[in-house]
């Protein structure tokens, strides 16, 4: 809680009255911006999650098996990628325009209307086709969690299966999936800097460094902090009290419907949509790049860019599992509510944009490192130039601090599936504390973990407002060096490092649909 700390401090300063200034001119606008920008894209992200969890659930149609885990795909691109793709793909000289202007015969743009990209639509397409799989998993989870004799009495009471029986059930699960998709939209920053949308977090991006007022960007950062806490009520209401009990001995999940081939062809081409938008077109324009020869060979910055990625994601990965299992294990076996509830909250930070984070990260690194080098100084006359202000070690921290809660959600899953009476079977038979957790708890966990890792690992490359931010001069990620060469208006020359971003995130992918499948079978 230390950078929310930092926050709440550095805001109460003086802005020398810029933040009034804002206030007066373009903070309408931003908050204005924030809000429809949530709004379309909860929209598009429930309408292709929710119906495509619904679709795979309930038929059985051509392609379904493949189908039901090639809709995890498009969370493995960036939302800022998937703009810079699509602009160059949609703009007045991408491959779609000028195959129009060739069949119909037209010269120039006054000839026909087409869409402009760079806009709010725009900007709810791009960013509701990457971010629906956070719907679709929760969603489809909550379906194949529900009983089929719950479908079965709403059939024998002439109720609609979905609108009547799965939607209800599933409300709270895709309330806290949209969540997650407010809370993500909220935090993104390449995709509206690119597009030229002015929301909270551009705000706090150009007040910060255009303007170098770190006070009035903790400002606007505490302001924009009252939707995070509005989600997250929402979120709790939402499964507040929301229960239901299947007393029969055997609870099977629905199975899937035959239909027609019709009908079949029809659910084919509906779940395909998602896919085609938010991963096929993207990763084919990529691909068309460096099989062109566009993209730039791998040479020393492509390498450095690849070691500073692969270092963070590996580094924060083994801190957050590390620290997660400590917790998990703690708030496990210690019994009592005040260490669950210390865990859930230093599991918080994911509810955080990464600008807002950033701004906490510094004024609590500054302030750590600086009480350090004091008490270095007068208790053993040593300087001190500061770990997490002068290098690597700030990004590492606020890394740690906002996916937190992914590696947590892993480890305590895996917690829950261990049986309760392993640690008193091992403590029984005389092994103590350390050694019962070692020995016995540490092995059932390390599927947990390594799953846990590896989504934190592939969080921390896509990451891009956090390490723009706060990252050392000269140092390079993957996600800022596509970023600055997609700045300039020079993807194609960053497809590559691009294509390695979407492919870290494939093995996460085959590992969720691996849990869902035995969820299924279960």
């Amino acid at each position: 809680m230390a950078p929310v700390i930092a926050i709440a401090i550095t805001a109460s300063g003086n802005s020398d009255g810029l933040w009034l200034h804002l206030a007066n001119t373009v903070l309408p606008r931003y908050v204005a911006n924030t809000l429809i920008l949530m709004l379309g894209v909860g929209l598009v992200t429930l309408f292709f999650g929710v119906t495509t969890a619904w679709i795979v659930v309930r038929y059985e149609f051509p392609g379904r098996h493949i189908i039901q885990w090639a809709l995890l795909l498009p969370a493995t691109i960036p939302a800022y990628l998937i703009a810079y793709t699509y602009t160059d793909f949609l703009e007045y000289a991408g491959p779609l325009q000028v195959l129009i202007r060739d069949f119909f015969g037209w010269d120039n743009a006054r000839d026909y209307w087409f869409p402009e990209i760079r806009s709010m639509g725009g900007a709810i397409l791009v960013m509701g086709a990457v971010l629906y799989p956070y719907v679709y998993i929760i969603t489809r989870t909550a379906y194949l969690l529900t009983p089929a004799s719950l479908f079965e009495v709403g059939r024998m009471n002439g109720s609609n299966m979905f609108w009547g029986v799965a939607f209800p059930l599933a409300r709270p699960a895709i309330v806290a999936g949209l969540a997650l998709v407010m809370m993500e939209t909220i935090s993104d920053f390449g995709t509206v800097e690119y597009f030229s949308i002015e929301t909270l977090t551009l705000g706090i991006f150009n007040v910060w460094l255009g303007m170098n007022n770190l006070t009035a960007a903790s400002q606007i950062a505490a302001f924009s902090f009252l939707f995070i806490i509005v989600l997250v009520l929402i979120e709790r209401i939402a499964r507040a009290r929301r229960r239901y009990m299947d007393t029969t001995r055997r609870s099977d999940s629905l199975s899937p419907q035959s239909v027609s081939f019709t009908k079949g062809t029809w659910f084919t081409l509906v779940c395909s949509f998602p896919i085609i938008i938010g991963f096929i077109i993207p990763v084919c324009v990529l691909l068309n790049f460096v099989l062109q020869g566009y993209s730039t060979s791998v040479n020393r910055e492509v390498l450095s860019a690849a070691w500073n990625s692969l270092y963070l994601g590996v580094t924060v990965a083994i801190l957050v599992v590390f620290s997660a299992t400590f917790m998990g294990l703690v708030s496990s076996f210690d019994r009592g509510k005040v260490m669950r509830r210390l865990s859930a909250l230093s599991s918080f930070g994911y509810a955080f944009p990464g600008t807002i984070l950033a701004i906490g990260v510094v004024t609590a690194g500054g302030m750590i490192d600086s009480w350090i080098a004091s008490t270095l100084m007068r208790t053993f006359g040593i300087s001190y130039q500061g770990l997490l202000t002068s290098g690597v070690g700030l990004i590492v921290f606020a890394s740690v601090v906002r996916f937190q809660a992914v590696g947590f959600g892993a480890v305590t899953a895996g917690l829950e599936r261990v049986p309760s009476n392993m640690m008193e079977a091992s403590r029984v038979l005389g092994q103590g504390l350390a050694q019962s957790i070692r020995r016995v708890m540490l092995p059932l966990m390390r599927l947990s973990c390594v799953a846990g890792g590896l989504l934190v690992f592939v969080d921390v490359m896509k990451e891009l407002p956090m390490t723009l931010l706060l990252r050392p001069f000269n140092y390079e990620t993957l996600a800022t060096y596509v970023y600055q060469f997609a700045k300039d208006e020079l993807l194609e020359e960053a497809a590559l490092p691009a294509l390695v971003i979407v492919a870290s995130g494939i093995i996460p992918v085959i590992l969720m649909n691996a849990a869902l499948d035995k969820i299924r079978k279960r």
